[in-house]
């Protein structure tokens, strides 16, 4: 979707800088400035707010070949975010009877080309209507079937759905997903009772197929938890800028590990440093790192590469 970014409150007007965010999108750019290959599937709309979304995609070398053009007029999904307290931002979405809404399982499916090693699928398409909703779980139907490996984001907008809507809807999602990874305030969404602490829970996960339990604590990093128990990363400490798209970016930085064949502490340590380089900049994914850029938190403090 189009994103316009104000720098005050929308009520009191001003100038609005106008980019592209999306979960799924702010992860595949991520993955691809990581020097992975990495392919968005999705729907926008035949407006110029389609053809940035495709533009930024296709400049970041994200593949955009399965990607569809609604001609029926539905239009590309719009979000506006505003600064209102430090880093907290308020985001409005204008979503609904947009073209993501409409997605089907035909436009999804054949990205699942052969080669193909990991989906990643967010709560939130779900959240866009009964068709995305029954994209979602078509894909992740097929890519468990042919032993893709399914990566389950809860990624929960309240402002979208209820919590009962999307515990409803994801639930579903569970039989298929490999790699689980939500906030502790997202995990009840997912669990058997929503009473259960939190390792209990991510047993009572693990028992019922998942692989890996990933649970993110914002500033206080994130765990891990495996058949082999649980693994703790803190986070990178950084002077915060823009908290919006650090979750994206902690996952972007996780999945590159993973398909990088590096463990479990290796993998969250990549991830806390792509997470950081979201926090430290303004944007969703704007200032990912490259993969050499993820050295830099080596140099010492005030260093000037040159």
């Amino acid at each position: 979707m189009a994103a316009l970014r104000a720098q005050g409150a929308l009520r009191m007007g001003g100038s609005l800088g106008l980019s592209v965010a999306g979960a799924e999108s702010n992860v595949a750019i991520g993955l691809a400035r990581l020097g992975h290959r990495a392919r968005w599937a999705g729907r926008v709309g035949a407006d110029e707010l389609g053809a940035l979304v495709l533009r930024t995609l296709r400049a970041e070398g994200v593949d955009i070949s399965h990607v569809a053009t609604d001609d029926t007029g539905r239009p590309t999904g719009l979000l506006l975010t505003e600064p209102r307290l430090g880093t907290l931002t308020r985001v409005s979405y204008y979503r609904a009877g947009s073209a993501g809404s409409a997605l089907a399982p035909a436009d999804v499916l054949p990205a699942l080309a052969p080669g193909t090693r990991v989906l990643h699928i967010t709560g939130i398409t779900p959240a866009l209507g009964p068709s995305a909703a029954d994209t979602v779980l078509a894909a992740a139907t097929a890519a468990r079937e042919t032993g893709v490996t399914v990566c389950l984001d809860v990624n929960h907008r309240s402002r979208l759905w209820t919590a009962d809507s999307a515990r409803t809807a994801l639930r579903p999602l569970l039989a298929h997903t490999d790699l689980l990874i939500a906030s502790e305030d997202e995990l009840p969404l997912v669990q058997e009772r929503a009473d259960a602490e939190e390792s209990e829970a991510a047993r009572g996960l693990l028992a019922a197929g998942i692989r890996e339990v990933v649970v993110k604590r914002g500033a206080r990093g994130a765990t891990v938890f495996t058949a082999d128990g649980a693994t703790h990363r803190a986070a990178r400490q950084v002077d915060a800028v823009d908290l919006v798209g650090a979750g994206d970016a902690f996952v972007a930085g996780y999945l590159s590990g993973l398909l990088d064949g590096a463990d479990v502490l290796d993998r969250l340590h990549r991830a806390v440093s792509t997470a950081a380089f979201a926090v430290a900049t303004r944007g969703d994914w704007e200032g990912l790192p490259t993969r050499e850029e993820l050295g830099l938190f080596d140099e010492p403090d005030g260093t000037t590469v040159r």
